[in-house]
């Protein structure tokens, strides 16, 4: 174990992404990201591979489109971490990842859309053992909150945050925790 895998942590919901455990105590696990076109196989799984060797626990791949989730099954069965999503615009992106073998679903819920969409992203989740990370980032915040605030900020992010845990636990899909801390950038 790594010196920075015993770094104290507040207690949180243990979860699984694919084999690998996060939160309630399990060791901190390294995640990084592709940057390959995703509907171009070879380079994906070359790149997941890569990181495999590197160390990385778990790999996130971008889903924007529909060749990219059709090709997520093959990349799935020729790579042994487990695979998040990260899912853009279209709530049946995440539907497709899901039936497709992603281990977690990484979800904007401002760009999801509707409860109705949530709820149907969250049943995929739930019929094949996903799990989801909520992300928000300026360029996704809902319409009334960048009235309310004016323009993106961290506050508006945290508020957007917030609203999309409850949404996701009102659908019965519990949250490991939810991070609000700004990042810091060198």
């Amino acid at each position: 174990m790594t010196s920075f895998q015993r770094i104290p942590r507040r207690n949180s919901r243990q979860i699984k992404v694919g084999d690998i455990l996060v939160g309630g105590g399990a060791p901190i696990s390294v995640q990084s990201m592709t940057n390959t076109i995703t509907a171009d196989v070879a380079a994906t799984i070359s790149q997941v591979q890569a990181l495999e060797d590197a160390g990385a626990d778990i790999v996130r791949i971008s889903c924007p489109d529909e060749d990219s989730t059709e090709a997520l099954s093959a990349i799935v069965a020729a790579v042994r971490v487990p695979l998040v999503a990260d899912i853009h615009f279209h709530y049946k992106r995440a539907l497709e990842a899901a039936k497709a073998g992603a281990s977690c679903l990484r979800i904007n819920p401002g760009n999801i859309g509707s409860s109705a969409r949530v709820a149907e992203v969250v049943s995929a989740a739930k019929d094949h053992g996903c799990s989801m990370r909520i992300g928000v980032n300026a360029g996704s915040l809902e319409k009334d909150l960048l009235e309310q605030y004016g323009e993106p900020c961290p506050e508006a992010m945290v508020a957007s945050a917030l609203r999309h845990a409850q949404i996701l636990e009102e659908h019965d899909f519990l949250i490991l925790r939810l991070v609000l801390k700004p990042r810091t950038y060198f």
